[in-house]
């Protein structure tokens, strides 16, 4: 199974690497689509696959502001403090 069929296992457009990109890149002009792909891949996918996707500091600016499970928000922030926020 690859990595992105984790994560998007009901959007198969999203599962190929390259039209992922893409989509993020495009969802930063809407920040309602851009948290839904970022929370996402909080929720779902492995660290390492996340930030091939995302920064430390872009997921440290928006994990306040968004709802996770008890568990996804405490890893993130484990993460966040022990890597730093670069």
């Amino acid at each position: 199974m690859s990595h992105l069929e984790a994560v998007f296992w009901d959007y198969p457009q999203l599962k190929n690497k390259e039209n992922l990109k893409k989509f993020i890149k495009n969802s930063k002009k809407s920040k309602k689509i851009y948290t839904w792909v970022l929370r996402r891949f909080l929720e779902n996918a492995r660290v390492v696959d996340t930030l091939e996707y995302f920064s430390l500091q872009e997921i440290a600016d928006i994990l306040t502001k968004i709802r996770l499970t008890p568990y996804s928000k405490k890893k993130w922030r484990r993460i966040i403090e022990v890597y730093g926020k670069t």
